[in-house]
């Protein structure tokens, strides 16, 4: 049998080529450098090229003409407006949800308890219209018109004749703010509700029948009274006393010097006492007008003294300049010795000034950190100051206001920032009652926010009553004043995210809101109580920070501490 050949040896490789006649390898030529001209022309070329497509791309998308770009920009503003319609009819869907609720389950009273479904009243001589009347101006404005009636009419029956001690204070800010509001806004032609607004202030007189003038924290109204504090010593808080807006309005309505007189007394002994910068101790002394040594604090007993210092000077036209002058002194002292900034995201924030008895025995003032909800309403105050109540052209130039001017300007924007952090930090989104700033950055950093809580408690195992959120309105105020002097948008949806922490912890499924016990406990557990200023303030700042600047504008209106618009008068008769 024949093999098979060997293919890998039959098979021989082909013979390599022959080298060149020179076997040393070649070097390519150095490549020589472009010319400074070969460049630029290079570059002439890139760039025509360039133009070219630029060009031809211009002709496949032509400019918009002017009508269409002013189309563009009245689509842009009419989305706007239906997202801000829609945010106004939810909260009008909320004032709806809360007043039926109390109007189904405790008209009339003076409190309203939405869990337990029913009402009280302040004293057992009856109802003084803390409710009804403190929400007739939000009923007239949300065009309540069947629930308005309904409310006026119940106010026709209402007496004042009282056998009790009423707050002096809250009855004007709450049931006379109330009464000249709705007058107003129903036209100034109800004399059922001037009339009641002439018998019930005539009621509160007595309470400044005092060797200084100052006030009474409270009056018996039947028996036209005044009555001291004794929780207090007998001591007027300067919140109280400064309550101006009420009492001179009704002296603009009615003619009478008397109501005008009484609150201006009041003024003149707040301001021939000495103070710090402007700013002034909590209490005073009602029998000699000398202030005692106590807190300086923008919070409670405090706030409306510095709040109406300004809306003073412009409710009367901006006549009483001197008004003006205390503004911006207390202004400046709240820069100069109050506003702080927080430990890392930089908030401004606004401390109290505390009394500390030293070891000789003598006294000093202990800065201290804390800040209460209260203090919110001054962010729409330093604006309020730096706008000429609301007159600047709308985007304001900032570079035209003066180095005071625009340092309110700064300050009132910071303090309604920080105001909404202590909503947007917590757990539910709500605010509490009172926040404490850290001093030190790594403790601010440990808790994650700038602020906490104080552990004060009333009784175990209660949440701390630091930690409520009982429904205010200072921070909405702020949003809705921001808003309109600045126009910047920012504070529009800062307020609707407030609105969705509210309707998602407060709001009850069978009617009305009620107050949070612990803003940083979740599920959240509710209080039995739905405040006033709920209606009369919280939503109407809101409501109002979603409609048209149009309604209530703030160069014609003064907000009472209450939300109770006013309208600005030019007094002839009384200075």
């Amino acid at each position: 049998m024949a093999k098979r050949k060997d293919v890998t040896k039959a098979v021989k490789p082909a013979a390599a080529p022959a080298p060149p006649p020179s076997s040393a390898p070649r070097t390519p030529p150095p490549r020589s450098k472009p010319s400074p001209l070969r460049s630029f022309i290079l570059l002439i070329r890139i760039a025509s090229c360039c133009f070219a497509l630029y060009v031809l791309w211009k002709r496949m998308h032509p400019p918009k003409e002017e009508a269409e770009l002013a189309e563009d920009d009245k689509r842009v503003r009419v989305e706007e407006i239906e997202v801000d319609e829609v945010r106004r009819q939810a909260v009008l869907e909320a004032f709806k949800h809360s007043y039926s609720a109390y109007e189904r389950d405790a008209f009339g009273f003076d409190d309203y308890h939405p869990i337990s479904h029913h009402g009280s009243n302040m004293s057992p001589a009856g109802p003084v219209g803390y409710f009804v009347i403190d929400s007739l101006d939000s009923l007239l404005l949300t065009n309540s018109t069947e629930e308005y009636k309904r409310a006026r009419d119940w106010v026709k029956k209402l007496s004042f004749d009282l056998d009790d001690k009423y707050h002096t204070f809250e009855i004007t800010i709450r049931v006379l703010g109330g009464l000249l509001s709705a007058y107003h806004l129903s036209g100034e032609t109800d004399q059922m509700l001037l009339d009641k607004a002439i018998d019930l202030a005539d009621r509160l007189l007595p309470a400044f029948d005092t060797p200084s003038g100052l006030p009474l924290s409270f009056v018996n109204l039947k028996t036209r009274q005044g009555i001291a504090d004794k929780d207090n010593r007998g001591w007027t808080s300067v919140a109280e006393a400064g309550t101006q807006l009420e009492f001179k309005y009704l002296s603009h309505l009615t003619g009478k010097k008397i109501y005008w007189q009484k609150v201006e007394k009041v003024m003149d002994v707040i301001r021939k006492q000495p103070n710090k910068d402007g700013l002034v101790p909590i209490f005073m002394r009602p029998d000699t007008g000398s202030f005692v040594f106590s807190d300086i604090r923008l919070g409670s007993r405090g706030d409306s003294y510095y709040e109406y210092l300004s809306k003073q000077y412009f409710q009367t036209n901006r006549t009483e300049p001197i008004y003006l002058d205390m503004h911006n002194e207390a202004m400046s002292g709240i820069k100069k010795l109050l506003l702080k900034k927080s430990a890392t995201k930089g908030l401004m924030y606004v401390s109290e000034l505390l009394p500390r008895r030293k070891a000789e025995g003598t006294f000093e003032m202990v800065d201290t950190p804390k800040q209460d909800h209260l203090v919110c309403f001054l962010g729409a105050t330093f604006l309020l100051g730096a706008s000429n109540g609301n007159t600047l052209p709308l985007p304001p130039d900032e570079s035209t206001l003066s180095e005071s001017q625009l340092d309110d300007w700064v300050a009132g924007k910071g303090l309604i920032r920080t105001c909404v952090d202590t909503y947007t930090s917590s757990k539910t989104g709500l605010a509490p009652e009172i926040v404490n700033f850290y001093l030190r950055a790594a403790d601010a950093k440990a808790a994650g926010r700038d602020w906490f809580i104080n552990s004060r408690k009333l009784t175990y195992p209660e949440p701390p009553i630091d930690a409520r959120n009982i429904l205010r309105p200072e921070t909405a105020e702020s949003l809705f004043v921001a808003y309109r002097v600045t126009g910047d948008p920012i504070y529009r949806s800062w307020g609707w995210t407030i609105f969705q922490a509210f309707e998602k912890h407060c709001k009850l499924p069978a009617g009305g809101y009620a107050s949070v016990r612990d803003v940083d406990a979740l599920p959240v557990v509710h209080e039995d109580r739905m405040e006033t200023f709920w209606l009369s303030e919280t939503l109407k700042y809101l409501y109002l920070l979603f409609s048209d600047k149009d309604l209530l504008p703030l160069d014609r209106y003064v907000f009472s501490t209450e939300a109770h618009p006013l309208p600005v008068f030019t007094p002839t008769r009384f200075q």
